[in-house]
C-alpha cells in the first residue's frame, strides 16, 4: 500500500535504504553502485553501537525503521492519501531511521503512547513523528497526543521539520 520499498525518491541514483544508511552510519564504506558495504551505527533509539557489514546474514542487524510506522499511518489517515502520497510517506527520509533489529522489533508499529526510544533521543523522535504526521495529514490519538506533549514539554526548543519529499 506504500509503494515500492526503497525507491529512489530524491533521484540521486541511490535507493532510500542506502541513502539512510549513508546518513546514519559512521565510518562508512560504499561501493560504486551506492551500496553501503560497511559502517557503524550508533543507534539513536538505544544508544548502543552495532557494526554493519553488508551480507545475507548481517544486513538484517541494521534495519530501517519507519518513525511513524506504516500500520500506524494507515490507521491514522493514510487510507485517504493517494497511491503516490503513500509511496512518498513510505520512502520519506524524514520518516526513516536506521536502528538495531532488537529496537525495531520492540517498537514494531507502536505510536509514542506505547513506545519511546532512550531518553536522549525522545525529543528528536517525537519531533520527527509530529512533522511526518503533519506533512501527510495524519492524525494522533488522544493518548498519543498526551505522550507527545509530555515529551515535548521537556524540550521546548525542539524544531519541527519539513519533508524534502512531500510535495
Amino acid at each position: 500500500m506504500f509503494g515500492k520499498a526503497w525507491s529512489d525518491v530524491d533521484g540521486n541514483g541511490c535507493d532510500q535504504r542506502n541513502d539512510v544508511l549513508t546518513r546514519d552510519l559512521q565510518n562508512l564504506k560504499r561501493n560504486e553502485n551506492c551500496k553501503v558495504v560497511s559502517g557503524t551505527l550508533v543507534d539513536p533509539y538505544t544508544g548502543s553501537s552495532v557494526d554493519f557489514t553488508r551480507g545475507e546474514q548481517t544486513s538484517q542487524l541494521v534495519p530501517i525503521d519507519h518513525v511513524v510506522a506504516l500500520s500506524n499511518a494507515w490507521q491514522t489517515g493514510a487510507t485517504l492519501l493517494s497511491e503516490s502520497q503513500r509511496a512518498q510517506l513510505g520512502n520519506d527520509p524524514l520518516n526513516l531511521q536506521a536502528t538495531t533489529s532488537a529496537a525495531n522489533r520492540e517498537k514494531s508499529d507502536a505510536d509514542a503512547a506505547h513506545w519511546l526510544p532512550q531518553r536522549g533521543y525522545q525529543c528528536e523522535y517525537v519531533g520527527r513523528q509530529v512533522s511526518v504526521k503533519a506533512a501527510y495529514g495524519l492524525w494522533v490519538t488522544p493518548t498519543e497526543k498526551q505522550a507527545m506533549e509530555r515529551v515535548l514539554k521537556t524540550c521546548p526548543e525542539q524544531p519541527a521539520y519539513r519533508s524534502n519529499v512531500k510535495k
